[in-house]
């Protein structure tokens, strides 16, 4: 049961980092604002769905994995180590993360069919462009804590 609960786990980091590359990716590649706001009406709606899918099953299984692993023993009995210290800055990570999608996400869903005020863009593409990093720097912190385990 547990490979099947690591195996989703796995499977929903692929989707939620892969879909965060792709749409890094165009806003990268795609220079004609009206071809890329085109494909951003398009996708944004499907895209937030899919995504907040996949981030919810993410919180799931890693909070499954995080108690049958015993982590939140360790973290209680040894704080100093060096898998709390990961785990500590994963969740942290993880649920800073979090806010800045649901903060993207609302912006998005508000402003779909309606021109964004300047702050909203800056909310909107900064918050996008944070959740593409810290999901580098969550696989980098993940890594460490599959090497500890």
């Amino acid at each position: 049961m547990i490979k099947a609960v690591l195996y989703v786990h796995i499977l929903s980091a692929t989707a939620w980092v892969g879909g965060s590359l792709l749409l890094f990716a165009l806003g990268i590649l795609l220079r004609d604002k009206s071809a890329q706001k085109s494909v951003y009406a398009h996708l944004g709606p499907i895209y937030g769905y899919f995504e907040t899918f996949w981030l919810i099953l993410l919180w799931i299984t890693g909070l499954t994995l995080f108690f049958h692993f015993g982590i939140d023993d360790v973290m209680a009995n040894a704080p100093q180590s060096e898998l709390s210290e990961l785990m500590r800055t994963k969740l942290t990570i993880v649920g800073i993360l979090t806010i800045l999608t649901i903060v993207h996400m609302f912006i998005a869903f508000k402003t779909h069919t309606i021109d964004r005020t300047p702050l909203q863009n800056v909310i909107s593409r900064g918050s996008s462009l944070l959740i593409f990093f810290l999901n580098l720097v969550i696989v980098w912190y993940a890594i460490g804590i599959r090497d500890l385990l």
